[in-house]
């Protein structure tokens, strides 16, 4: 039977040299920070073999989120080729806002968390209309909010240095929910690698259709294998502790949404050509001024339900709740994970694996009671190899005309 665009060996000629010239153009994926998630575990676990029990990762795979959450609206800023640096004081005055009005004024909970991501929403429109309407560099107008938003949040709080939250409420729950029958675990991994085999089969075939190179089916079964294998292992060692987090599982929920959102959708096509070139997007007839404006509304909506995550850990908010840490290690996330700081390249799922790296280092240095500073020094470290591959990555591709 023949196959439109050729056969498979055919196709899978025309798909390997595609990726060839890709990684000789400097396009590497998630290879290098993949490497460097595993040499980090590696080391840790040589170091001290708490590192890989059960207990530590489980508690890992939830202290990931709240961070996490922020950097997946970073990781839209980025992509446009701006930054936002307000997103740790938008998160704590989010966070401040749902306790004052859940705990002080008696609000039930979901309104009072609808309140709280709203409020982001509202701080991101703020943003964006002074960038991208009235022309403020991104800089300064987040760097302005991270003092303004931090203020107002001193405000709210008032007098009040902690406001301890319902530790049997909605919030509290995020974090310390787990889905204790281990059945949960393998459902969801199981689903997980359905879903991934099943769109990148239809996508073998729309791309056939089309005449496109596509992936061979060898391919896929190996990539679908892979992922089968991590996520059945994840099932199995979070099933030896309390099981699959609610956290967690919420956290790659959204993942895939706002990955299917970027690489699926006109919307995430406009936020890529934006990164590409603002002029030339303009020219495309991509109304600028409103993608600008929702990625900043994207990254602050973003930070108020990392906010929420956080406080949801330690159950409580104070006024200590912002922290440079916070921001930093957010950025330092998405650009970890694969994210360009130059704009237009990048996924949702560099903010999981920027993130893995950072805490496994918080982690890893914890456990061995080594200083904090270390633990700067360390992340300080990574952050600049990644925007040192990110650089030489784009000069590579500017030599072979793709940037």
């Amino acid at each position: 039977m023949s196959i439109p665009g050729g056969s498979s060996a055919h196709g899978a000629d025309r798909f390997a040299g595609a990726f060839g010239r890709r990684v000789g153009g400097g396009t590497f994926g998630a290879v290098p920070v993949v490497l460097g998630l595993l040499a980090i575990w590696i080391t840790f676990q040589i170091l001290n073999p708490h590192f890989l029990s059960p207990r530590n990762l489980s508690n890992l795979s939830v202290d990931i989120v709240g961070t996490g959450m922020i950097a997946i609206g970073v990781i839209f800023v980025l992509l446009i080729g701006e930054i936002d640096l307000s997103v740790g004081s938008v998160s704590g005055l989010a966070s401040a806002l749902f306790a004052v009005l859940n705990v002080d004024f008696g609000m039930p909970e979901p309104p009072a968390i609808i309140l709280g991501v709203l409020c982001g929403t509202a701080v991101g429109f703020v943003h964006g209309f002074f960038t991208a309407v009235v022309g403020v560099p991104a800089f300064v107008v987040t760097l302005a909010g991270l003092l303004g938003w931090y203020g107002l949040m001193l405000s709210i709080m008032g007098a009040y240095g902690t406001i301890n939250l319902d530790d049997q409420g909605l919030v509290a729950e995020l974090t310390n929910y787990y889905f204790s029958d281990v059945a949960a675990a393998y459902v969801v991994a199981a689903l997980g690698t359905a879903g991934y085999f099943l769109t990148a089969w239809r996508d073998v075939t729309r791309r056939r259709a089309a005449g496109v190179p596509t992936r061979p089916p060898v391919w896929i079964a190996v990539r679908t294998g892979v992922l089968a294998v991590l996520a059945f292992a994840a099932a199995y060692v979070l099933n030896q502790f309390q099981g699959l987090p609610l956290a967690l599982l919420i956290f790659v929920v959204v993942l895939v949404i706002l990955d299917y959102v970027l690489r699926r959708t006109a919307y995430g096509r406009m936020i890529f050509a934006l990164g590409g070139g603002v002029e030339a997007a303009r020219r495309a007839g991509i109304n600028v001024a409103w993608v600008r404006t929702s990625a900043f509304m994207m990254s602050s909506t973003m930070a108020a339900i990392g906010g929420l995550f956080l406080a949801s850990r330690i159950n409580s908010v104070s006024q200590t709740s912002v922290t440079t840490d916070l921001l930093m290690n957010a950025i330092a996330a998405a650009v970890i994970g694969g994210t360009s700081l130059f704009g237009g390249r990048g996924s949702t799922w560099s903010a999981l694996l920027g993130v893995l790296v950072i805490q496994s280092i918080a982690s890893g240095v914890a456990l061995m009671d080594i200083q904090t500073a270390v633990q700067f020094m360390i992340t300080g470290g990574v952050l600049l190899l990644a925007v040192v591959i990110d650089s030489l990555s784009r000069r590579a591709q500017r030599a072979h005309g793709r940037a």
